[in-house]
């Protein structure tokens, strides 16, 4: 699994400035999306809203796997997983909810993207934080916080 969680993480030129645009991108398609959920609007008015939150998600998650996919274990990806699971059953399954997942799914953005690092770093399968450190044996190093640098 060396190419899904590399011995050193991938470096991307320009990572912070490319997060920056990607999570600004995601939000302004967000906002625009939130025409279906809370105001019942006709497609036409949020469909490209729907293509700039995917096409911009798909990314950030992409730039996430690439640079490291420990990202895969630790919540800070598992909730993303979770929020694409748990929209894709609204829109398909689940209508009479869709308004309360959406809902859901911008408090769990706001919470472990701001959260502390040890609660971002956790791994439900590991039942601790977990961090590259602690996946080479190493004892646990600093757990930076969100917004923090590297």
């Amino acid at each position: 699994m060396s190419w899904l969680v590399p011995e050193k993480k991938r470096n991307i030129p320009g990572k912070r400035w490319l997060s920056i645009c990607l999570r600004t991108l995601h939000l302004i398609g967000i906002a625009g999306l939130s025409g279906a959920f809370l105001f019942d609007l006709p497609m036409s008015a949020w469909h490209n809203y729907l293509i700039l939150t995917l096409i911009s998600g798909g990314l950030m998650v992409l730039k996430e796997l690439y640079s490291d996919g420990i990202w895969l274990v630790q919540l800070r990806g598992q909730i993303i997983m979770l929020k694409i699971v748990l929209l894709a059953m609204a829109w398909f399954y689940w209508e009479a909810y869709d308004l309360w997942i959406y809902m859901l799914s911008i408090v769990l953005s706001g919470i472990i993207s701001h959260g502390p690092g040890k609660l971002r770093y956790y791994s439900l399968w590991h039942g601790r934080v977990y961090t590259r450190d602690v996946m080479q044996g190493r004892p646990l190093g600093k757990v930076k916080d969100s917004g923090e640098s590297e």
